[in-house]
């Protein structure tokens, strides 16, 4: 369980300084994380550690994570920002 002072951290980690990653990354923080269940938390917090490059080329879908878990939460975050795209 995530307190208070760990949303406001990981809020300020979702700041990436690019742009296109800042417009997914903090709204679905603010509006979204709250409501994952724990291990879909936790999967978003180690997104957060991986590089910006990384993160750019999935959620660009040009490219998807190897790792089945950041696939999960990378998913996660599309879906809801593009809900009726299959």
């Amino acid at each position: 369980m995530y307190t208070e002072d760990d949303v406001r951290r990981l809020t300020w980690q979702c700041r990436r300084g690019m742009l296109e990653l800042d417009v997914l990354l903090v709204p679905f923080m603010e509006e979204a994380f709250r409501g994952l269940a724990e291990v879909d938390q936790e999967r978003f917090v180690r997104l957060l550690d991986c590089e910006d490059q990384d993160l750019f080329v999935w959620f660009m879908q040009r490219g998807e994570p190897e790792d089945a878990d950041m696939k999960r939460i990378v998913d996660i975050i599309l879906e809801r920002v593009q809900p009726d795209q299959d």
